[in-house]
């Protein structure tokens, strides 16, 4: 009985922290874990499937197993762990401070910024080009970042914010489809893609029902849902941007340059392309997401008591 409502306080005074104070500033857990796996990597390394299986079973599960000592904390334990896996409150700093060079004319300013929000190649990208990077990363990240999170910790208590931000971190090293990484990082990207499966849906209803908080329509943003997620390469990125895309009235996709070459994404949503202001709707709106989800995920905790 106690556990529940334990894990219930502990996501909302763990996701306070993370409003008030942002990420660590030093000695961030997740970076540990970054330096750890990049060591793991050295030793567990091939150009096969079965050694990234291998690396991802070794790296999360030993994880896992942290979260499972660390479980019987209580309240105290599961907010650490909530405050140290949610990267909401650094998402949308960010974000302003962007839109902030970007309203000033400071394009070298925002280029230099970009790179903390996602891997686009910023030195081809003019103003509005940098607002749209932006944009789709906010609402990408505010499912990864945030909301998964949460509906892991509400599923598993300390484990599963433990095990999921090890899941996705290890995504981001190592899930690219170069050549290096399209065998052994076959595993972890296909763990992730499997772990926000709930949460990325869990986000796309939530832009929807809060689409009106930034001028937008909730019909609007499932309608983007429906024609225009499944077209992303990635199946919950496409929930993510589409109902983004849909809530704020803008079109999202299209040529898409990062720094190993250019890809043709397909075009989300329908309207003009995004400018400065639709980023700041957009930051909002990812506030209002994430908010909504902590409540939503401790409410679960509670009921599964």
């Amino acid at each position: 009985m106690r556990t529940g409502t334990e894990a219930a306080v502990g996501l909302v005074v763990g996701f306070g922290l993370d409003r008030v104070l942002g990420d660590p500033r030093r000695w961030h857990p997740v970076a540990g874990f970054g330096s750890a796996a990049s060591a793991l990597e050295s030793v567990t390394y091939a150009d096969r499937k079965g050694r990234g299986v291998l690396h991802e079973v070794v790296a999360v599960g030993a994880v896992v197993g942290l979260g499972c000592a660390l479980r019987r904390g209580g309240v105290a334990t599961t907010a650490l762990a909530t405050w140290t896996v949610l990267g909401g409150r650094s998402l949308a700093r960010t974000g302003h401070a962007l839109a902030d060079r970007l309203e000033s004319g400071d394009l070298e300013g925002a280029r230099e910024l970009l790179p903390s929000l996602c891997g686009r190649d910023p030195s081809v990208l003019d103003a509005d080009g940098l607002a749209r990077a932006a944009l789709e990363s906010i609402a990408e990240n505010t499912s990864d970042a945030s909301v998964a999170p949460l509906v892991w910790g509400a599923i598993a208590g300390v484990p599963g914010l433990l095990g999921y931000r090890a899941v996705n971190t290890l995504d981001a090293m190592i899930g690219y489809r170069n050549d290096r990484y399209r065998n052994f990082g076959w595993a972890a990207a296909r763990t992730d893609d499997l772990a926000n499966l709930l949460p990325a849906r869990l986000a796309g209803l939530l832009t929807a029902a809060l689409a009106p908080t930034v001028g937008g329509r909730p019909a609007t943003a499932l309608r983007a849902w429906r024609r225009d997620a499944a077209k992303h390469p990635s199946p919950n990125a496409g929930v993510a941007e589409s109902t983004m895309a849909g809530a704020l009235g803008v079109q999202l996709g299209g040529r898409t340059q990062y720094r190993y070459g250019t890809e043709l994404r397909p075009t989300l949503g329908s309207g003009p392309a995004p400018r400065v202001p639709d980023l700041r709707r957009a930051i909002r709106l990812s506030e209002s997401i994430q908010l909504a989800a902590t409540l939503t995920a401790a409410a679960f905790a509670l009921l599964r008591r």
